[in-house]
């Protein structure tokens, strides 16, 4: 499938998407520094259930944005899965977002406290923008992005929230709530046709920036003042990059390569290697968590058009590698 056909494919198959008990899955096919793949969790595709974004509560409660359902849910350790906030439809139904002409919500993060910030675009500029939800509370806009913006990955740095935005820059804004600045408008952000800038992550001083058409990896420093230094290209050829999550091993990414249904690993000096297929169980993947010794891999189907689900694997935190099989 070319490239141009995926995107069209996934725009398209967009607008038509339980328990961490482990299911009945394939025999795991992950490769090191993966081991035992196995789907732990399955999301109802006829309710828009597709999982866009995942973060995770100390206590071990996920928290989700459903992109095509304008969700965000809470996920138990046991598996239940609770809707905490519907958010409202755009009236003219979200056909001017830019590249998918449907509204979703995106990017999901979580303060100390208990807050949970996260993304919506709609095309429209009264709900685009950088959203909280508190403990019991209910979703309020705190910064509004432009109608044009496609809001997509977000992470909270001590009392700012980065943003970045697929039609090509990152956003600054306080998690306090306020006006919305470009912190980077580099090139390297812009899409090539489709989606640019689209996961992001803060790791050693420098905010961490995929982008899906260029399928390439960005690292933009953090200068002492706050400002974005030169953003230099450090990985690249990671075709369809969603979102990623750093190992805890230095700059060691693990990164979901959603438009040919791959989880890949990437190391310090930008080569990779491809760790997850769909025979793991994989439909589709759109971003990484990892907690502990454990690897989460949501699954949004938005190609494949069935299953989406959330795969969990093992992480081999060992340097060395184990033993090929006999």
């Amino acid at each position: 499938m070319s490239a141009k056909t995926a995107r069209k494919a996934l725009a398209a198959a967009v607008l038509a998407a339980s328990s961490l008990v482990p299911l009945a899955v394939p025999a795991s096919a992950a490769t090191y520094p993966l081991c035992a793949a196995r789907v732990v969790q399955h999301f109802d595709l006829a309710q828009g259930q597709t999982p866009e974004s995942m973060v995770f509560a100390p206590d071990g409660t996920a928290y989700v944005t459903f992109a095509k359902a304008r969700q965000i849910a809470e996920i138990t350790p046991g598996g239940r899965i609770r809707i905490l906030a519907t958010l409202p439809a755009p009236a003219d139904g979200g056909v001017n977002t830019p590249a998918l002409g449907f509204p979703l919500t995106v990017g999901i993060d979580r303060a100390a406290d208990g807050t949970l910030y996260f993304l919506y675009a709609t095309g429209t500029a009264d709900l685009t923008g950088v959203w909280s939800l508190r403990p019991g509370g209910t979703p309020r806009r705190i910064a509004a992005l432009p109608a044009t913006s496609l809001p997509n990955g977000i992470a909270l740095h001590q009392r700012t929230l980065y943003v970045a935005d697929s039609t090509g820059a990152v956003w600054r804004v306080p998690a306090s709530g306020g006006t919305a600045a470009v912190w980077s408008s580099d090139e390297v952000l812009a899409p090539a046709g489709f989606l640019g800038a689209n996961g992001l992550r803060l790791r050693d001083g420098a905010v961490w920036v995929t982008n899906l058409d260029r399928g390439t990896i960005v690292r933009i420093p953090l200068r002492a003042n706050g400002s974005a230094g030169g953003a230099e290209v450090v990985a690249t050829g990671l075709t369809g990059i969603d979102d990623f999550a750093f190992t805890g091993r230095g700059t060691e990414i693990i990164a979901a390569l959603d438009t040919v249904n791959q989880v890949a690993l990437v190391r310090p000096d930008g080569s990779h290697t491809v760790v997850l297929t769909v025979a793991d169980g994989l439909q589709g993947p759109t971003t990484v968590v990892v907690r502990g010794h454990d690897v989460y891999v949501p699954s949004a189907a938005y190609l494949t058009g069935k299953d989406p689900n959330l795969l969990r694997a093992r992480l081999i935190t060992s340097t060395r590698r184990p033993p090929a099989s006999r």
